[in-house]
């Protein structure tokens, strides 16, 4: 048996536990891997937004939540995206 007939062998044998292993229903590692992924992907720029927007209120004269609110806002769409992306590559 040469090298190439060698290489087609391993790449067979690949492919079939890559498809068995697709077929396999979820762990539950998985899965709470998964979730803490998009919860991740969610949650990180709202927090982001409201430390950043509570900062430049700081620097404002007076006292104003304005930064704040609209950074959450901000935050909330940049994380929905940022999870409907996500949902789309692993589709």
């Amino acid at each position: 048996m040469n090298f190439r007939d060698k290489l087609i062998e391993h790449t067979r044998r690949d492919l079939q536990r890559l498809q068995d292993k697709s077929r396999r229903p979820a762990t539950w590692v998985g899965m709470l891997l998964y979730g803490g992924t998009l919860g991740l992907l969610f949650v990180v720029p709202i927090v982001a937004g409201a430390y950043f927007g509570r900062w430049l209120d700081t620097l404002a004269t007076g006292y104003s939540v304005r930064w704040t609110v609209s950074l959450i806002v901000l935050g909330i769409l940049v994380g929905g995206y940022n999870v409907f992306r996500f949902l789309q590559e692993k589709s």
